[in-house]
């Protein structure tokens, strides 16, 4: 059995974040990580395999240790974990990556002297007023665009193109960044000793600029029964990574014959 869900604010999800900005204050990774259990009661689970990729591989982690008795395996791709310090190389530290894309992002942010720019777009994406809010998540989505890849194949997001798109992303992204993942000290990689022991496939392109291999490679460090794959062709997405995932995931349903994790 196969177990998805829109997480709060998005897809089939009611009210949508960027409808109701009120509401972001309830939209926290300990509310997504309440939401999760509350799920797998629902469908009478009582462990599971725990798969997430991108922004998902941070709320799998944050879920999986917060309750490692209900995860078997995790598998993750674009391997992130929404610390402030990838939130400022992202924000602010590709500069030196993209300097002309960051000058225009950073422009559009209308930051004051000191301010971060996570923080100057966090106050135009959930300004009262609309024609603010759509200029900040079309800079926003620009800036996506110019950093999520090195690969020669990447192409700008098509989803960027509907105006409802880019202002739910955008709105959601720059939330949950801004407050790191509200994941409190010592942060994911910090308690990851509550998971060591779970078998895990970590999947990750060379070519992702965003969202940096050095992020996979210290938890692959600290989690003994981890296995890093990385692609070296690939960025943040790609076929390759995509495959790798499934495989990872065919691999653990399997029924178990002695697993010995590598």
């Amino acid at each position: 059995m196969v177990v998805s869900l829109d997480q709060r604010g998005c897809g089939r999800s009611r009210p949508l974040a960027s409808e109701d900005v009120a509401r972001l204050r309830t939209n926290t990774t300990q509310g997504l990580i309440r939401d999760l259990e509350r799920l797998r009661q629902h469908v009478g689970v009582g462990e599971w395999l725990v798969v997430g990729l991108s922004w998902g591989s941070t709320l799998a982690l944050a879920y999986a240790e917060e309750h490692p008795h209900r995860v078997t395996e995790i598998v993750l791709g674009a391997v992130t974990t929404t610390s402030r310090s990838e939130v400022e190389w992202i924000t602010q530290d590709l500069r030196h990556l993209f300097p002309r894309e960051w000058d225009e992002f950073a422009r559009a942010s209308g930051a004051r002297q000191g301010e971060r720019l996570i923080d100057a777009y966090y106050e135009r994406i959930t300004d009262p007023d609309p024609a603010v809010r759509a200029a900040a998540a079309h800079a926003w989505c620009v800036w996506e665009d110019a950093h999520v890849s090195l690969a020669p194949s990447s192409r700008p997001d098509p989803r960027f193109e509907d105006e409802a798109t880019r202002l739910l992303l955008a709105t959601l992204v720059i939330h949950n960044w801004k407050h790191a993942a509200f994941v409190d000290p010592p942060g994911i990689v910090g308690a990851l000793e509550r998971i060591a022991h779970i078998p895990a496939v970590l999947v990750h392109g060379r070519l992702d600029v965003s969202s940096v291999l050095s992020v996979p490679w210290e938890l692959h460090k600290r989690w003994p029964a981890s296995r890093l794959v990385i692609v070296d062709d690939e960025g943040h997405f790609g076929p390759t990574i995509s495959d790798t995932v499934t495989a990872a995931i065919a691999e653990f349903a399997r029924p178990a014959t002695g697993h010995n994790p590598e």
